[in-house]
C-alpha cells in the first residue's frame, strides 16, 4: 500500500494488490516526485527506482486525463536500446493494471499512450509518432538526439 492520498484510488489498489509496501527509495521518492522536484533515486537494481518514477508519472496521466494539447508528458531514456523494451513491456503492467482497477471500482482512469524510439523504428512509426505524439515516449541517447 502507497501512503493514502499520495495516488489516485485505482493506483493505490494496483499497488497493494502487487507489492506488500514501498520499497525505501519508492516511499523516499514520491513526496519529491509528486510535488513537481527534480529527484535522483539511487539504489541498488531490483529496488524498485523504475517504477517510483513510472507510477507517479502514470498517476498524473491517468488522474487528470487526456491532454488538450497532444504532446509527450513522460520521457524516459534508457541507455542501453536493449533495455528500451524491457522498460516498455514492464510500463505496460502498472498501465493496463490500473486502467483495470479503475474499470472495476468504476472511477475515471485515461489511459496513458507510450510510444518506443529507437535506431530501428521504422520510418512510417517515427513520422506517426510526430503526428500523434504518445504521452510516454522511451527511447535512447542516439534516436533523442
Amino acid at each position: 500500500m502507497t501512503a493514502p492520498g499520495m495516488f489516485h484510488p485505482a493506483t493505490e489498489r494496483w499497488f497493494g494488490d502487487n507489492f506488500a509496501a514501498p520499497t525505501p527509495v519508492q516511499a523516499a521518492g514520491w513526496p519529491h516526485i509528486r510535488a513537481g522536484r527534480h529527484a535522483l533515486l539511487v539504489a541498488p537494481t531490483g529496488s524498485g527506482k523504475t517504477l517510483a518514477a513510472f507510477l507517479a508519472g502514470i498517476d498524473r496521466i491517468g488522474a487528470r486525463g487526456p491532454a488538450e494539447k497532444p504532446g509527450v508528458r513522460i520521457l524516459y531514456i534508457s541507455p542501453l536500446k536493449a533495455l528500451v523494451y524491457d522498460i516498455e513491456r514492464n510500463l505496460r503492467a502498472p498501465l493496463t493494471g490500473i486502467v483495470r482497477v479503475a474499470e472495476r471500482l468504476e472511477l475515471s482512469f485515461h489511459a496513458a499512450s507510450v510510444a518506443v524510439r529507437t535506431g530501428d523504428t521504422p520510418a512510417r512509426e517515427r513520422q506517426r509518432q510526430v503526428r500523434q505524439p504518445a504521452e510516454i515516449l522511451v527511447t535512447t541517447p542516439e534516436s533523442l538526439y
